[in-house]
């Protein structure tokens, strides 16, 4: 407990004021030795005296005042333009749109092609495979066994071509064909396979054209509803190392395209005959069916026997997210088999979540998904309460595993409802089964025609050719022909799907102009980011899009919400707001100012916003149009130049489109170097904005070597460094001999230093970071330096701009004894050692005589230390406080000077949870005998069959033993995609002085704690701790793993995010024929694919790990 006594404030009650009065009591006795704790008034004057030196240090060396008058001098070198933020929104949304329009133009050309050469198309029953001439991007694709040694290949009859490199898609590619992707579960050779094969050939011209008009054109791919992908520009396909599983039907751009959103209820039959592999059957066709789900659907999981209930603590129907289907796979794996089968409670629950008007939902299809090992009620009565005549709801029933069940039941279920009937006798039947309800889906938009071929932009996602991020146009393709009756075919052939790279988009978007914290965003109609800065996932490959949430990628607040709901509703606006970010280095929160300004990219599903800071309303745009002063700035970046003028860093911008990027700046100046001797600053090549402000900021700050830093000696203030970052990516560090400990980005827009400095006033410190686990500090071999950097404000014309930003680099271990002297009650003229007190007369301890008992210290806004007095912290300064002092920091947070704000990253990438089953064999697997295994009736048996699948499929299905997905590509274990808390501290409004004492009983502490003027620093003294009496919680800084279910997802879908779902529902049709509802197993691949994969499977059985799903196309 912490008493409290503010400067200038009054207790008003009795209790309070005597508190302060002990306290004061306390502050005036002296101790046993004849020292007393300082007096507040003392301390306020040390406080004066720190922001005095600091002050003082900066102004001489700071330069800024000096930095202005060269800026004013150069007038003539420069313009000061403006950011109007709605003509800017305007602009860039409209290029976008026009980009996205040229994207489509060919996508509508696709499908119109596809669909017309599907109706031209003759049925071969008697096709070969050898009649077919494609280029299979899977023939040259080695798979190795666990050992290492190759798999031979299965034959094929590929075309054999030719691949060149090309910059647009990162790849090896060929454009004079297309290539194919045939899942390894389906059998290239079938009849249906080949005829796929034969139509779409004549697609290539059509890819080859739409290049022709449009060479910025990246993948153009149709997906087949049979399973093929054919994708142009050809390149070999892009598998795993052990096996691939790709089917573009579960990618979730195919499966936006191929069907409206969806309401679903899965309900899964647990009675007591489902038990073992049954009960395993269930749970990962569960599993799969979740993923054959988007953003746009809506789904709830129930079991049922007797009863019906929830598999997970969602009570009604949520969004198919990521987070939500996993907490529903997590879940699933909890069911247990008991009791008995009633399927009325089943459906009863399934009806009653459909009717659930008092929830978001996708309000299109709706359906009813049932996992059973059969039964023979066909609970007629309870569809007739709710589903009969309309028929609103569809009903897929699922004979699962092998039994002597009567499946009629299960048939009418399905027939009587618009739905299908499936059979999951084994694993081998659960990819394809619990994905071709997409065909029925499908029927109402075929039927619907040219209505329905509405163009839709898919989330973000990782592409698996390597173009990187990604967004999706997609067209459904539909068949046009008609049978004897003249009735039409109402089956979907597949999408149409053109990418779009991230990158191309954010060409559009300006940025150097915006200064270093504006920037452009983008979001979709579930509000999940298309652009933004803080959009950086970490897994490459993994399964699902990217669906960052705007109210992620930055820190909610209401006003954020507002602004979030009216770029979905397709508004445009604009709103000054106070607002919370995060540093760049997630190690501190700043309070701000930033304009937003918003506008819908019409004809798309996004929405176009910027963000600007005040100070970034004008910039300047240099006119250097003198080539003789071009020359003379141009040989400060020379490294002849360095000794005398400070080492320049240049910020590793595109300058020029020849210019070769590098991580190593001085390998980087070298190339730009090199590229200046051939072109000039006005070159076509070159972006002369850039290169113009860059070259002016070279001879600015040189100017600001001659004018400040030459003249001074830095070791007379123990100073490490002298430097300036500008926006035109300069960083000039001075001395040369600096630059060896120079640590920070060299693009100042990168820099944490450089972007705190714009939205804070005054002098911001930046020790060196330390997490809790550094120990050690060698400082006789180690200098280590303390940043203070502070923005440079110009006024021109009435017109305020920051275009740089100046500091120092403090001696770390000098500036601690000068701190101690600073915070003491000597002189300049006094000695150390000088005064005396012995118990008739008393003085106040300070800093620097009493460092064994008297804690000093200085931490910044972030709760990080920066000084102090006591010699075993300085190897601790950057750590976070509550790690050198956890009683005191608890005390500073439990009097208001910090706050804290969580937030969680839901983009970061942790090391794989170790597996409390790893090794071992799934519960409920039948495990055979000796005897069995010696007889050859067992190996023939069902059993024995679908055990055999069970160990091969599950080698391959990471859902099969774990829930846990691995990301990657290849089987080992990679790191995995996670959810990381973060925790920031900063400063509360709290300006006051404070004086309190920590109350543990007789080992109480006084300390006192008080900000220092424009600064971000706190100034706190403090008691040494007496005993260990007065420890308390540590306070947590450092990033964490979130626990299981944090956030606590099972709150947040009772309160979901605004969102809208596609415009148009095609969910109904009445010319819709629903006789073709399933009439057995549709699950008959040929006996030779089968063996096949599994002969693969079984080379895959050495690895310990499961295999990665799939990446998107």
């Amino acid at each position: 407990m912490a008493m409290a006594a503010p400067t200038g404030s009054a207790a008003p009650v009795a209790p309070a004021l005597c508190g302060h009065l002990a306290l004061l009591l306390l502050l005036a006795v002296p101790a046993a030795h004849g020292y007393s704790f300082p007096q507040q008034h003392t301390m306020q004057y040390w406080a004066r005296r720190l922001e005095q030196e600091i002050d003082g240090v900066m102004r001489i060396f700071g330069g800024v005042q000096q930095l202005r008058g060269i800026y004013n001098e150069n007038r003539n070198l420069f313009e000061v333009k403006e950011n109007v933020p709605r003509k800017l929104v305007e602009k860039v949304a409209g290029d976008i749109e026009s980009l996205l329009a040229k994207k489509v133009r060919a996508l509508k050309r696709l499908a119109n092609a596809a669909e017309k050469f599907q109706k031209a198309h003759h049925w071969q029953d008697n096709i070969r495979e050898e009649d077919i001439e494609y280029y299979d991007s899977k023939a040259d694709t080695e798979y190795d066994d666990p050992d290492g040694e190759e798999i031979e290949r299965e034959k094929s009859n590929s075309l054999k071509l030719e691949f060149t490199d090309d910059a647009n898609f990162k790849t090896k590619v060929n454009y004079s064909y297309a290539a194919v992707q045939i899942p390894t579960d389906i059998y290239k050779g079938s009849t249906v396979i080949l005829n796929e094969l034969n139509w779409t050939q004549a697609l290539e011209d059509v890819f080859i054209e739409n290049r022709k008009e449009d060479p910025s054109l990246l993948w153009q791919v149709f997906g087949s509803a049979t399973g093929v992908t054919r994708y142009y520009p050809a390149t070999p396909w892009r598998a795993p190392s052990k096996i691939d599983l790709y089917d573009v039907r579960r990618r979730p751009w195919y499966i936006q395209g191929a069907s409206s959103p969806k309401d679903m209820v899965i309900i899964v039959d647990v009675s007591g005959s489902v038990s073992g592999l049954t009960l395993k059957l269930m749970k990962t066709s569960v599993y799969e069916m979740l993923d054959t789900l988007s953003d746009d659907d809506y789904v709830n999981v129930a079991s049922f026997n007797e009863k019906a209930k929830p598999v997970s603590c969602f009570k009604h129907l949520v969004q198919a997210n990521i987070r939500n289907k996993k907490v529903f796979k997590e879940d699933v794996q909890g069911m247990v088999a008991k009791g008995t089968t009633d399927y009325k409670a089943g459906f009863e629950y399934a009806f009653d979540q459909l009717q659930n008007s008092n929830i978001t939902r996708a309000n299109c299809n709706k359906m009813i998904m049932m996992f059973t090992d059969g039964g023979e009620d066909r609970v007629q009565d309870v569809f007739e309460k709710y589903n009969w005549p309309n028929k609103t709801v569809r009903v897929f029933t699922f004979s699962v595993g092998q039994h002597n069940y009567d499946v009629t039941p299960l048939q009418w279920m399905a027939c009587a409802n618009k739905g299908y009937y499936f059979e999951i006798p084994s694993i081998g039947a659960i990819r394809i089964n619990t994905q071709e309800y997409l065909d029925v889906l499908g029927r109402p938009m075929v039927l619907a025609g040219n209505r329905a071929k509405q163009v839709q932009w898919t989330n973000v996602y990782q592409d698996a050719l390597g173009l990187g991020l990604v967004v999706t146009g997609t067209l459904p393709v539909f068949n046009l022909t008609e049978d004897s009756s003249d009735r039409k075919n109402q089956l979907i052939l597949g999408v149409m799907g053109i990418d779009v790279a991230l990158n191309d988009i954010k060409r559009l978007t300006p940025r150097y102009n915006l200064g270093a914290n504006g920037y452009v965003f983008a979001i979709d109609l579930n509000g999940y980011v298309l652009l933004h800065p803080n959009l950086q996932p970490q897994i490459i490959n993994f399964r699902e899009p990217v669906t960052l949430d705007f109210l992620d990628a930055e820190l909610e607040d209401e006003n954020k919400e507002e602004i979030r709901r009216s770029m979905i509703d397709g508004n445009d606006g604009q709103r000054f707001i106070k607002t919370l970010i995060k540093s760049l280095d997630e190690q501190y929160i700043d309070e701000v100012f930033r304009t937003y300004t918003w506008a819908p990219i019409k004809s798309t599903n996004y929405s176009l916003g910027l963000v600007l800071p005040p100070y970034s309303t004008y910039y300047i745009q240099a006119n250097l149009s003198d080539q003789i002063l071009q020359v003379k700035y141009f040989e400060y970046l020379l490294p002849n130049s360095f000794e005398s003028e400070g080492h320049v860093f240049i910020a590793p911008r595109e300058y020029c489109k020849d210019l070769d990027l590098s991580d190593n700046n001085t390998e980087f100046l070298e190339n730009f170097i090199a590229l200046m001797e051939k072109v000039t600053p006005d070159s076509k090549q070159c972006d002369n904005f850039l290169l113009h402000n860059l070259i002016l900021d070279t001879g600015i700050t040189q100017q600001l070597v001659d004018r400040v830093w030459k003249d001074q000696d830095l070791n007379t203030y123990s100073l490490l460094a002298v430097f300036a970052a500008t926006d035109g990516g300069i960083t000039r560090v001075f001395p040369n001999k600096a630059a060896d400990d120079w640590e920070e980005e060299p693009e100042p827009f990168n820099a944490s230093f450089y972007r705190r400095s714009l939205d804070n006033k005054g002098y911001i410190f930046k020790p060196p970071y330390r997490d809790a686990g550094y120990r050690e500090l060698d400082l006789e071999n180690n200098t280590i330096g303390i940043l203070v950097s502070t923005a440079v404000e110009l006024s021109i014309g009435g017109k305020t701009l920051k275009p740089a930003v100046v500091g120092v680099k403090l001696d770390l271990e000098a500036w601690a004894e000068k701190f101690k002297v600073l915070a003491s009650n000597r002189t300049d003229r006094d000695q150390l050692g000088s005064r005396r007190c012995d118990p008739l007369t008393s003085c106040e301890m300070d800093c620097e005589a009493n460092n064994k008992d008297l804690i000093c210290v200085l931490i910044d806004d972030g709760g990080f230390l920066v000084l102090s007095n006591q010699e075993d912290h300085w190897y601790q300064v950057g750590k976070f406080f509550s790690e050198v002092d956890a009683n005191l920091m608890s005390a500073l947070y439990n009097n208001s000077f910090y706050a804290r704000k969580e937030s969680y990253d839901f983009q970061s990438v942790c090391a794989p949870e170790a597996q409390s089953n790893t090794g071992a064999a799934p519960r409920g697997v039948f495990v055979p005998t000796v005897a069995d295994l010696l007889s050859l009736a067992w190996w023939t048996s069902a059993a024995a069959w679908s055990l055999f699948q069970q160990f091969l499929y599950g080698l391959t299905y990471s859902s099969w033993f774990q829930t846990e997905e691995v990301a990657g590509d290849s089987m080992e274990a990679r790191e995995t995609s996670c959810i990381m808390k973060q925790t920031q501290y900063y400063f509360s409004t709290v300006n006051a002085t404070y004086n309190a004492i920590i109350d543990c009983g007789n080992c109480s502490r006084l300390f006192h704690a008080q900000r220092l003027a424009n600064t971000n620093l706190l100034f706190v003294v403090a008691d040494k701790p007496l005993c260990s009496q007065c420890e308390s919680v540590k306070l947590m800084q450092a990033e964490v793993r979130a626990p299981p279910r944090d956030p606590n997802q099972c709150e947040l879908v009772d309160r979901p995010r605004y969102r809208k779902g596609p415009h148009i529902c095609f969910d109904y049709n009445a010319t819709e024929d629903t006789s073709d509802c399933g009439r057995g197993a549709s699950f008959a691949p040929s006996l030779g694919v089968l063996l096949s994969l599994q002969l693969l499977l079984l080379y895959s059985s050495a690895s310990r790990h499961p295999l990665p799903p799939a990446a998107c196309l």
